[in-house]
């Protein structure tokens, strides 16, 4: 499957007005493609485009809110309207909710299934008709590691991740089967150094943070990008991402241990927040930074999606010379 390279394509980014879809944006501006930029905060989207273009880019904002199938939409029709074409859609909107089941509400469980798995599934729905238009093109997911694990207080949001990663098993099948020169991917970060954590709802008495290693919104943005060229399946950013999902195949019950060690205290800081303080569940609010809270801890990149992303020959190469050493020193210790 050849894709356009970037510098080419037309592409748009939901949740671009902050954190991973914003760093994502500017990205691709800087790599030459034309951006679309949508979220529902208005004033961050408009920011975000003027910095696009004083760095010579091209940049176009279409507020929305992605629980509205016409909304999202119009910011597909907005796309190809201005440009003539849409090459890659990228869907990064969502929203978080920390509580315990039994702490949560009815429409805060239904408020995060809709954006969070709705809101990908009407991106996906309005892109598709122009991405066959083309003959080609790529749809980039952002999920999260809990599409595959969940996690204690994330009972809304890991449902909400896993029923994504679902309904992109199926729809990749399809498509395959019907011949379309589509790439569908799944992006699964880690914990990321972005606003989610501050704009999140909380009912656990206290700011939340992502389990450590924490890595900078540029781990996902790097994979990102790798996926609007190079059609894959399932990408992880975070090598700790990776490491979790690791375990939880191999011995499912070993990860629910590890939660119980340290999943509920390492999901918690020491400053105090209410369930009434300011979040973006249900309304957009003032955020248009990349990163989060935890710069001063935060990876400034990943190993294995370094090598992944940048030099993915380097990474094979390596994993073939380690086989072999292990083959070489097996065959040695039977010998003698």
């Amino acid at each position: 499957m050849r894709l356009k390279p970037i510098d080419r394509q037309v592409v748009a980014l939901m949740g671009a007005s902050s954190g991973i879809g914003r760093e994502a944006a500017t990205r691709f501006a800087k790599c030459g493609a034309k951006v679309v930029v949508s979220a529902r905060n208005e004033a961050a989207l408009r920011s975000l485009v003027d910095e696009i273009q004083r760095d010579g880019g091209e940049a176009l904002a279409v507020p929305a809110d992605v629980a509205e199938f016409e909304q999202v939409e119009a910011v597909a029709d907005k796309a190809v309207e201005e440009y003539g074409a849409l090459d890659t859609w990228v869907h990064s909107s969502g929203v978080g909710l920390y509580a315990t089941f039994d702490q949560t509400e009815p429409e805060e469980f239904r408020r995060v299934m809709d954006v969070n798995l709705m809101g990908q599934v009407y991106g996906a729905m309005v892109a598709l008709p122009h991405l066959k238009r083309e003959g080609r093109g790529a749809l980039v997911h952002i999920t999260s590691v809990e599409a595959k694990r969940s996690a204690p207080f994330h009972s809304a949001y890991a449902a909400s991740k896993h029923g994504v990663d679902g309904f992109l098993e199926s729809l990749r099948v399809e498509l395959k089967r019907e011949g379309w020169s589509i790439g569908v991917t799944n992006v699964m970060p880690a914990a990321i150094n972005t606003p989610f954590f501050s704009s999140s709802r909380t009912k656990l008495g206290a700011k939340p943070m992502g389990f450590p290693p924490i890595y900078q919104p540029n781990t996902v943005a790097d994979v990102v990008l790798y996926a609007a060229e190079h059609p894959t399946r399932e990408m992880v950013a975070g090598g700790a991402g990776k490491a979790m999902l690791l375990t939880q195949r191999i011995s499912p019950r070993l990860m629910d241990a590890l939660m119980l060690l340290a999943g509920f205290d390492s999901q918690k800081t020491d400053e105090p927040k209410s369930e009434d303080d300011p979040h973006n569940l249900f309304e957009a609010i003032d955020e248009d930074r990349i990163e989060g809270d935890f710069s001063d801890r935060a990876h400034p990149r990943s190993l294995h999606n370094w090598l992944g992303t940048t030099y993915p020959n380097a990474r094979r190469t390596a994993l073939a010379g380690l086989i072999t050493l292990g083959a070489v020193k097996l065959l040695r210790a039977r010998r003698s």
